[in-house]
């Protein structure tokens, strides 16, 4: 048996023990074995492997894959660029703690720096954004190779998925490999190649223990979700429900359910008299918040002390003004005391506010905010639902409703619009085979365009019943809501961040095969994502963009009309 084909039966093998049930690659010619020893594993029904022909692409499908089962996904590319078209996954991941293995073909160290063809630096070329890099070395035909490998896998795994360190994220193993990359039919090797005889990993790495802390939180606390994965999300939703606390959670903090939730924090945190009557001791931040400016604010309020949750090493602070870390949810207290008039001044003005921003946003029928409300609360139970960046997730934030059922996720690491399709593919893929219901995701057309390589795929690569639920207003919505500027700069304005693009989407889902409908309302955009058809569809609900400032003007009346009127 060649080195090269050893290795890779033996790196497959054991990330299969480790517990990797899907993997991505891209083809290439020096990845050979490896994707070889992968499509053996996939056709004998020990792995799930998706291939790609772009590489950025592939990478964010596998960062959905593990962003929704927790599971690490390895992503194979060949040398060169291929490699590096894996760095804007691996920022989202290294941001969002996904569990992502970066696995690069190289050429061996007699081929690097002689100009030879395809061949670029690879070692460390995602500098810190990765939890370790191995230079894997060439492969040898020599004693002691197994048992390298095998433990080599059995840490990087354990590395990704931060089981001892608390700090998941991506790992980078580049794997040099000489000629000869396909199989000899040799089946002699100097050692045994076989793994532990239960099948288990080489090595079992046991996960650090963390301890619920048992400290006390005032009764006037504040929680505070952000971008955070759904089960801490919703751990710290049970805490407020238990101590009487009101939650303000994003879309991807999965903590807008409950009686306690109040889904209009961004526009009572606006108003400076509401924050002064219902001021909190204490804001308990779990996740990363990133998308409102008046929860920063109440962060840097020097009148609020700010206690944070670290769900693993890192813990968010982005106002620097975190007084303590604790390393978990505080333990259940049977013996706190709630501030229920506290509570019921939220409930009151969130009430109030609901009911304005209700008004608003039904008076704009065919609005985007319109659609992500109606969208939201019309989602079959048990979905699951992507958030493009910029409008779609903060459209959700400020104007949807609590409800109970859906989880959401979103690319809020670094929110970057790229790589949304196929993280959400991949998503879908891993939500659905864990027994999940339909998958949709809500996106602008620029983020669409961004990644519409995602819908690019062999006839063999599995398919999730998928809805994509696109916002065309040609450009970039989000611009418009920008400090206003002169007016002599609207054309240059117009070119340099609306970037209009006039692509016709239905000609651009045709070259791929996906179904596609244009849908003339939002109440036809919501029939027909709603309508159970199976595999990926895309609807498209085209929209003005000139009225996103109007109608975001519209709310900050209407709801501080509402806030002054209780306040007088």
């Amino acid at each position: 048996m060649n080195p090269s084909t050893a290795l890779a039966s033996v790196l497959v093998d054991e990330l299969l023990r480790g517990g990797v049930a899907d993997a991505v690659l891209a083809p290439g010619s020096r990845s050979t074995p490896l994707a070889l020893a992968l499509h053996d594993a996939d056709a004998g029904g020990r792995l799930r492997l998706h291939v790609r022909t772009d590489e950025r692409s592939a990478g964010f499908l596998a960062l959905g894959l593990a962003k929704a089962s927790g599971l690490p996904v390895p992503v194979l590319t060949t040398s060169g660029t291929a490699a590096a078209n894996l760095l804007p996954a691996t920022l989202e991941a290294d941001a969002s703690g996904i569990p992502l293995l970066l696995v690069t073909a190289d050429r061996p160290p007699e081929l690097r720096a002689t100009g030879a063809n395809q061949t670029v630096d690879q070692v460390k070329m995602f500098g810190g954004a990765v939890r370790a890099f191995v230079e894997v070395g060439t492969p040898e035909e020599r004693m002691g190779q197994t048992g390298y490998w095998r433990s080599l896998v059995a840490r990087a795994l354990a590395d990704a998925r931060g089981t001892l360190t608390r700090d998941a994220g991506p790992v980078h193993l580049n794997i040099a490999l000489r000629d000869p990359l396909v199989p000899d039919g040799d089946r002699t090797w100097p050692e045994p190649l076989g793994g532990r005889p239960d099948g288990g990993p080489w090595t079992r790495v046991d996960a650090a223990v963390t301890v619920a802390p048992n400290v006390h939180l005032p009764a006037r606390t504040l929680v505070l979700v952000g971008d955070v994965d759904p089960a801490l999300g919703r751990a710290a939703l049970r805490l407020a429900q238990e101590r009487g606390w009101p939650v303000i959670s994003e879309p991807s903090g999965n903590a807008r359910s409950g009686a306690n939730v109040i889904t209009t924090g961004p526009w009572l945190l606006d108003d400076p008299d509401f924050v002064t009557r219902a001021l909190p001791d204490l804001v308990l931040v779990v996740g990363r918040p990133t998308l409102s400016r008046s929860v920063l604010a109440l962060l840097r309020d020097a009148r609020v002390a700010v206690d944070v949750v670290a769900g693993g090493a890192r813990w968010p602070d982005p106002t620097r003004t975190a007084g303590r870390v604790l390393p978990a949810l505080p333990a259940p207290d049977g013996h706190h005391e709630p501030d229920a008039g506290w509570l019921a001044s939220w409930h009151d003005a969130e009430a109030a506010v609901r009911a304005a921003v209700d008004d608003v946003v039904t008076d704009h029928g065919s609005s985007e905010v319109r659609l992500a409300r109606d969208l939201f609360a019309a989602l079959p139970t048990d979905a699951l639902l992507y958030l493009g960046s910029s409008m779609p997730v903060r459209d959700v934030f400020v104007t949807a409703a609590a409800r109970d059922g859906v989880t959401v996720l979103a690319n809020r690491g670094v929110a970057g619009i790229d790589g949304t399709v196929s993280s959400a593919v991949g998503a879908a893929l891993a939500w659905q085979r864990a027994g999940g219901g339909r998958s949709f995701v809500l996106l602008g057309d620029l983020t669409f365009l961004h990644d519409s390589n995602g819908l690019v795929m062999g006839p063999d690569d599995a398919r999730p019943d998928l809805t994509f639920v696109v916002v065309n207003n040609d450009g970039g919505a989000i611009f418009s809501l920008l400090e206003p500027g002169d007016p002599a700069h609207e054309v240059a304005f117009e070119r340099v961040f609306a970037t209009p693009h006039g692509v016709d989407l239905a000609a651009l889902c045709g070259a791929t095969g996906t179904a596609f409908t244009r849908a003339a309302t939002v109440t036809e955009a919501l029939s027909a994502a709603l309508d159970p058809r199976p595999g990926l569809q895309v609807v498209e609900v085209r929209t003005d963009r000139s009225e996103v400032p109007k109608v975001q003007a519209a709310l900050r009346s209407a709801v501080r009309a509402v806030l002054d009127g209780e306040s007088a």
